[in-house]
């Protein structure tokens, strides 16, 4: 009996790549027999029409790029309507973080006429199960890993059997009972088939890097985190399954299994850089930081990664630089050393941190540095210590985002108690617009600040108060902005590579079938 999954993959323009969770459930469920087909979203316009790679390059926090993606004029639900019902599946799987939750729930309306069972997972079903279960668009919930959870899913469905007793799955029943079932053993994921990419378009890969588009391809090294950033929930996912199943969730895959998979984006797909998928890609021991080095020493492309500034030595940046990494993102976060470890709960002394960034300048590796504006209980003077600490350490890239006060998070909590958002609340994907003021930085201070802060850190010192003019939200303001907008990005920033329509088809048409 043949057995149709239909994946939707609620994406805003330029938000993320392709998601890798799908492209292995698409795998999974093929290897079982199942029949597997993909709407995504990425493409189409919606109601909020945000292309969230050329919002940062507009805030200079990534280098200015050129590529016109393909946008699809036509509606997107009305498309998803028409995909279900020439598809006829039996089943709707969504993954959505938080931000992408209500764009999910806007194209489910749109066929929950067909009553077709809505299956949804990823972190917000995880962290918020009990608000995302409340919505009628969605019948059941994967609550924490689903690579064993869904084909056993699938096939009890197919049979007609009873899937009341699945683990991790929650239920949501026609009489209105609520089944919640426990957590399962965490997945072993070297014995993952390889993900399946083929069910996504060709343009979807395609990502900026310093000003260049690449063809890139995430590679899981690590799940979960060792870490405990309170404005993050990845150290949440340790909390609950060491609550539910007495172990944690943080754990690395082998390296034969990276090289494997690394090796068939490359050959299969035309993989020409690598993007590491790992919160904190240092959190290797030194052993495996050495074999990993000695194992991509043979795959000659490019590769990104993330780390903890307290991660770097002068020994693994020069290993690093030696196997070919192209750039890198660490998380500052903050600038007050008091603020930081009180509110963000990472715990070392700034001249540390200039002391061990000065290292990927030292190795002339390209890095870009993460700070949060908003904080709860943060006001613009502390602001201003994030700026001054940045200017010492001279990134090649600065990022300054707005708090997001996802669910999971520790932060997201303290912001409740102080009453700066509804516990209902749900993030949207809008990088230019705070959630909440508060009594010492106000939503437009926070949004002033957002969109003069490379200029803050680049420009010499003496510029400040011209600065801190354009941050002002008024004609004068703008008008002070735009000028110093124009003169950063003649001063800062070359012509970035032509990406226009016929190199892009030129790309494309070079890519392996």
């Amino acid at each position: 009996m043949t057995f149709k999954v239909l994946m939707l993959y609620p994406n805003v323009r330029s938000e993320t790549l392709v998601p890798y969770a799908l492209a292995l459930f698409s795998s999974i469920l093929k290897r079982e027999g199942f029949e597997v087909d993909l709407f995504d979203t990425t493409f189409y316009k919606d109601d909020r029409d945000t292309d969230i790679d050329k919002e940062k390059a507009k805030n200079f926090i990534v280098r200015p790029y050129k590529l016109d993606l393909p946008i699809k004029d036509s509606d997107g639900r009305s498309n998803f309507r028409k995909k279900v019902e020439s598809f006829g599946p039996d089943l709707i799987i969504v993954t959505s973080t938080e931000s992408t939750f209500r764009t999910a729930i806007r194209y489910l309306k749109e066929i929950r006429y067909t009553k077709i069972p809505v299956l949804l997972g990823g972190v917000f079903a995880t962290f918020a199960s009990k608000f995302a279960i409340s919505f009628p668009e969605i019948d059941m919930l994967c609550v924490g890993e689903g690579e064993d959870i869904l084909p056993e899913l699938c096939r009890r469905m197919r049979d007609g059997r009873s899937i009341r007793d699945l683990p991790n799955l929650w239920i949501k029943e026609d009489d209105g009972t609520l089944v919640e079932n426990k957590m399962g053993p965490l997945v072993n994921q070297d014995e993952n088939p390889l993900p399946d990419y083929s069910i996504f378009e060709d343009e979807r890969h395609l990502q900026p890097r310093s000003g260049t588009v690449f063809r890139i391809f995430q590679i899981e090294t690590h799940r979960g985190c060792p870490y405990t950033c309170t404005f993050c929930n990845s150290p949440s996912q340790d909390v609950l399954y060491k609550g539910a199943i007495g172990t944690k969730f943080f754990r690395k895959r082998s390296l034969e299994r990276v090289r494997r998979e690394i090796e068939y984006v490359r050959d299969n797909f035309g993989a020409n850089y690598i993007g590491f998928w790992a919160d904190t890609f240092l959190a290797w021991s030194p052993k495996e930081f050495a074999a990993f080095c000695e194992m991509y020493s043979d795959i000659k492309l490019p590769f990104w990664c993330q780390t903890r500034i307290e991660t770097l030595t002068e020994e693994n940046v020069r290993m690093l630089k030696d196997a070919g990494v192209h750039r890198m993102d660490l998380g500052l976060e903050h600038g007050n050393e008091e603020f930081r470890k009180r509110v963000v709960d990472r715990r070392y002394s700034n001249d540390t941190a200039v002391e061990q960034l000065r290292l990927l300048a030292d190795f002339e590796i390209p890095h870009t540095l993460n700070n949060i504006l908003g904080l709860p209980g943060e006001t613009r003077e502390l602001a201003d210590d994030t700026i001054s600490l940045c200017r010492r350490m001279t990134p090649d890239t600065a990022r300054a985002s707005i708090f997001m006060p996802y669910h999971g998070t520790p932060l997201r909590e303290r912001a409740v108690e102080l009453e700066y958002l509804d516990s209902d609340f749900i993030c949207d994907p809008n990088p230019n617009e705070p959630i909440f003021g508060m009594p010492g930085f106000s939503k437009d201070e926070i949004k002033g600040l957002l969109r003069t802060f490379n200029m803050h850190i680049r420009f010499p010192l003496n510029r400040r108060d011209e600065i801190r003019r354009a941050e002002a939200l008024t004609p004068e303001g703008d008008a002070i902005y735009e000028r110093l907008h124009e003169e950063f990005r003649k001063t800062y920033y070359s012509n970035p590579e032509d990406m226009s329509e016929t190199n892009l088809a030129n790309t494309l048409s070079k890519l392996n079938p």
